[in-house]
């Protein structure tokens, strides 16, 4: 920035340096910027040189952080002054201040195409470098042809060439159509004849971009670009200036290997022998020395070079150069190369000719497991769950074991994740299997899903010789004075299961199996206990003739957890002590499990793994468990049911139609249903007519399930839609939608910007239902993508479609999902609002005074703190309204106002676009009249604080409140289904594959 001459922005600038703190300067600065905004009103007196003074004042203003909202129109209006200085200040300060939608810029078209077409090459430069910064759309469709007259020009200098081509690679990635392939491609190949390194370099930018779109048209580029690499690698005609450390140009040779890899193969044997010597001698003669800056230069020039042999899929000798040469880069002190060499080498791993080279470097991995650097350590992870097969997996998950103790908690779930996996994948034998994952369980519980226990007992379940010893190492393991509970739960299943094969070893009678098993009651949790219940009462079954002491301490267990809170817990209490009172029948009514059917031979076919490779050459990346679901047996039809495995991606849980006691819907209520473990609920008697699993239809409801031949003409919906959609915007699952062919439930799980919601879509009929179709019509602010849907769902069947959802910024906006099927001659079609709300996306968050004052205060006013007054409220108590915000996500916090009728609350939203933002709400009512309340919501965006404010007027004034839980039935009669929304789902489960 030139400032000689301008002595006003020099003494600016010396007071800004002088300030002695942080609101000194903002005094200066705001002093400056009323003088700008007071001269420039008076505009026809100002000087051109003072116009350029005050605007370079501005850029240097924004320069600092501040915003500067005005003299923009001034700025532009300097592009078409006719002497250089004033033209310069303006072009630059355009290409900082304005960005390519502004519609100042429009008013500078005109000026700056005279600028390129003109014959000074000064202006000329300037006008490009503009263009080529902040160019839209209107700039490619009116500058392109202009731009590439200038870029073929023969009479042109080679700085405004150079400036040519990057400025028509912005255009042309503004506005492809401005590149007409047909008449370019001969030249762009003619371009790359240029000697000029700058010149080259630049359009070798632009035949990136345009070989990405459309490689088939420039098919004759690749010789040049070959030839260019040929130049480059011999030293031939290089000049001093582009030869960075001894390196001729490293920039046009990552340009030019780059360009090649878009093209799929090189047929010409000729250029490929040619390409392929190249790229010998760049292997070759790339080594670690101490000088950084080569050290960049060339790594750059190498990994590009290893990615174009990987494409090109060299000779199996030249991949062995490459792994080689990587394994001497993992080996060395400096950090970054270490990094870059275990990047390339898991890259190197989908040449399927190179693995065998790549285990010579397991021991070198593997000590990069323990690296200070965590970044290290992952690519390491990867790299050997890359590399494994059957011949080294014992050693490489017994590695990953050990090391489970000492890493960090951000890696212990991927560490755990991809050491079941490999054991899934590559088990030498069963007990080798079951040992790894216990010891999972056991060093890393907190990291361990429960899909991985249920995964187990699948196995141990399938292979009857497996059995002792899988009882026997979990009686081992509850030996242990302190075991996570996830062992707890899965060591109790299966020694209630196999116990009994266990009981001529010393400590392993029943009385003592339960014991041990018993002093783990007191420390789990409510999810744990009702499979230590059903353990209870197997070890009953498998004690004949009972033992009246142990018979005695079960029963007073039941008795005492049939009055629990928790109706699933007291569910099975009440079951379980009848049912243990039929005596011997209590063998065939809670007999061991069958076998489940084989439907995959391996774990990882059931996982979802994304195993992609981008067309960058970026490594390829493993996604999270999304393991088979075992759903529960139990009951007089415990071992004839059918058993199937509840899977992600529309699998028919299908039942026998004839049963009278049917699983007609696969209830998404039913915690047991999808998520529970194994065998631990007893059903409800054969006789009852049931919907959802285990929860007997009310009469009115009963009804709906009709036989083919009575359906009418049109199809209506049984209950209120509006009112069902509002209960589920308050809770996470729920029915949606009902009507006499099906019924459309939701189970949701949400975490921060993320969600995955899982649609049950049942058929109630005894004929399939046909052409069902559902398509998803999401909001602008929610990326959602919806799995495949079966067009037919069979009879009494259910179909399991799993959604996941991403918020991207604040809005009210709702998602709808298009459904329609066809049950005879009716044809069905209903559009329906999914709760997929923006309360959804909050995360209760309760603030103490001293947190939440200063953030009240540092919002002073609109846009972000907003306040209305609103009426004709919903007439609530404060306890209600209280109640309310809880249920939808915002937490009351009690004591911050001192007016007892007022509530204040706070929660935090979550979404892509901004970071994790705190929101404050305070509500002030008035008891003489519970109809109106202010209301002022406050957020660090203004955009939020509005949709936010909306939301919750719209819960106070319109939505009608949940219905209420029905009440719990007397002991003695099954229990109505459960409302504890802990026990409706594992959220480690249903967002598998999500984090």
């Amino acid at each position: 920035m030139a400032l000689s001459g301008m002595r006003g922005l020099s003494v600016f600038i010396s007071d800004i340096r002088n300030c002695q703190n942080k609101e000194q300067e903002r005094l200066r600065v705001d002093k400056e910027l009323g003088n700008i905004r007071t001269r420039f009103k008076n505009e026809k007196g100002l000087t051109p040189y003072e116009k350029k003074k005050y605007v370079w004042k501005m850029l240097y203003i924004y320069m600092l952080g501040y915003d500067v909202d005005f003299g923009h129109m001034e700025a532009v209006s300097l592009i078409s002054a006719p002497k250089y200085p004033e033209k310069q200040v303006g072009y630059i300060v355009t290409s900082s201040l304005l960005n390519e939608n502004h519609d100042f810029l429009r008013l500078a078209i005109n000026t700056v195409r005279n600028d390129i077409i003109g014959r000074n090459e000064t202006f000329q430069c300037l006008a490009l470098t503009m263009v080529g910064n902040i160019g839209g759309r209107e700039f490619a469709e009116s500058l392109a042809p202009d731009v590439q007259k200038l870029l073929i020009s023969s009479s042109c200098r080679p700085l405004v060439r150079k400036k040519a081509a990057l400025c028509l690679l912005r255009l042309y990635r503004k506005n492809p159509d401005v590149v007409n392939v047909d008449g370019w491609s001969d030249r762009m190949a003619q371009l790359l004849d240029e000697r000029d390194l700058g010149v080259l370099t630049s359009c070798m930018s632009l035949l990136v971009a345009l070989v990405s779109n459309n490689h088939e048209a420039y098919w004759s580029c690749v010789p040049k670009c070959v030839k260019t690499l040929e130049r480059l690698a011999r030293n031939q005609d290089i000049p001093q200036e582009y030869t960075y450390y001894g390196i001729p140009s490293p920039w046009l040779q990552v340009k030019t290997m780059r360009a090649l890899q878009y093209y799929p193969t090189i047929e010409d044997p000729n250029t490929r022998r040619s390409l392929f010597e190249v790229l010998q001698r760049i292997l070759m003669g790339t080594d670690v020395v101490k000088n950084v800056n080569k050290n960049n230069a060339s790594h750059a020039v190498l990994f590009e070079a290893l990615a174009l042999v990987m494409h090109l899929d060299a000779e199996k000798e030249m991949m062995s150069q490459c792994v080689a040469l990587l394994g001497k880069f993992i080996a060395v002190r400096e950090p970054n190369i270490r990094y870059l060499g275990l990047e390339n080498m898991t890259r190197m791993l989908m040449v399927t000719d190179v693995h065998d080279i790549i285990k010579r470097h397991q021991a070198q991995i593997i000590t990069s497991l323990k690296d200070p650097d965590i970044s290290i350590r992952r690519r390491a992870l990867d790299l050997l769950y890359g590399m494994c097969d059957v011949s080294n997996a014992k050693d490489i998950v017994e590695e990953l074991l050990q090391y489970l103790s000492t890493a960090d908690f951000a890696m212990r779930e991927e560490l755990s994740l991809k050491a079941a996996i490999l054991a899934e994948k590559f088990f030498p034998d069963l007990s080798w299997y079951v040992d790894v994952i216990l010891q999972l369980i056991d060093k890393a519980g907190d990291f361990v899903s429960d899909d991985i226990w249920f995964r187990v007992v699948q196995f141990v379940t399938n292979n009857e010789d497996l059995q002792p010893y899988a009882a026997a190492k979990a009686r081992e393991y509850l030996d242990k004075p302190a075991i996570h509970e996830t062992m707890v739960k899965v060591s109790a299943y299966l020694l209630g299961e196999y116990s009994h094969l266990l009981a001529r070893r010393p400590g392993c009678s029943p009385k003592e199996i339960f014991s041990v098993i018993h002093e783990k009651l007191p420390t789990v949790s409510t999810t744990t206990i009702p499979i230590l219940l059903s353990t209870y009462a197997k070890i009953l079954m498998h004690t004949q003739p009972p033992d009246p002491e142990l018979q005695k301490h079960v029963w007073a267990i039941f008795s005492k957890y049939e009055s629990c809170i928790d109706v699933e817990i007291q569910q099975r209490a009440i079951e379980y002590f009848a049912l243990s009172r039929k005596g011997a029948a209590l063998m065939d009514i809670l007999a061991e499990m069958p076998k489940f059917p084989e439907r995959q031979q391996h774990m990882s076919n059931a996982l979802v793994v994304t195993d992609q490779q981008p067309s960058n050459g970026t490594p390829q990346s493993v996604g999270q468990l999304s393991l088979v679901k075992i759903p529960s047996m139990s009951g007089d039809e415990h071992t004839s049911a059918v058993q199937e495995l509840s899977q992600a991606n529309g699998t028919l849980a299908t039942v026998d139609p004839q049963s009278p006691s049917a699983d007609l819907l696969g209830d998404l209520l039913g915690p047991l249903a999808i998520e529970g473990p194994p065998g631990a609920a007893v059903q409800f008697e054969p006789n009852a007519v049931s919907g959802l699993e285990g929860v007997p239809i009310p009469a009115d409801d009963a009804a709906a399930i009709v036989p083919v031949g009575k359906e009418t003409n049109s199809v209506q919906p049984i209950g209120n839609i509006n009112e069902r959609f509002y209960a589920l915007c308050l809770k996470d699952s729920g029915v949606l939608y009902e009507d006499p062919n099906i019924q459309i439930g939701i189970k949701a799980e949400w975490r921060a910007q993320h969600g995955r919601l899982v649609l049950f879509l049942g058929n109630k009929n005894t004929s399939p239902l046909l052409s069902v179709r559902a398509q998803i019509l999401p909001p602008a602010h929610l990326k959602i993508e919806l799995s495949l849907v079966p067009e037919t769902i069979p009879p009494r069947a259910q179909v399991q479609c799993p959604l996941e959802i991403m918020n991207l910024h604040p809005s009210r906006d709702v998602a709808v999902l298009d459904f329609s099927y066809k049950f005879g001659t009716n044809m069905a079609n209903v559009k329906l609002r999914l709760p997929a709300v923006l309360n959804k996306f909050l995360q209760p968050i309760t603030v103490s005074a001293d947190e939440f004052f200063p953030q009240w205060r540092s919002l002073s006013g609109p846009p972000l703190k907003l306040q209305e007054v609103v009426r004709g409220v919903r007439p609530l108590s404060l306890i209600d309204m209280a109640n309310m915000f809880t249920s939808s996500r915002l937490a009351v916090c009690p004591g911050l106002d001192p007016n007892p009728n007022n509530l204040i609350a706070s929660t935090t939203f979550y979404s892509e676009s901004i970071r994790p933002m705190l929101c404050l709400i305070r509500i002030e009512t008035d008891p003489a009249d519970r109809t109106q309340l202010r209301m002022t919501v406050a957020s660090g965006d203004p955009t939020l604080t509005f949709e936010l404010k909306e939301f919750i007027k719209e819960q106070l004034v319109s939505i009608p409140t949940a219905p209420p839980p029905p009440a719990p039935a007397p002991p003695a009669a099954p229990v109505a289904q459960p409302t504890n929304p802990a026990a409706l789902t594992d959220p480690g489960a249903l967002l598998a594959g999500l984090l």
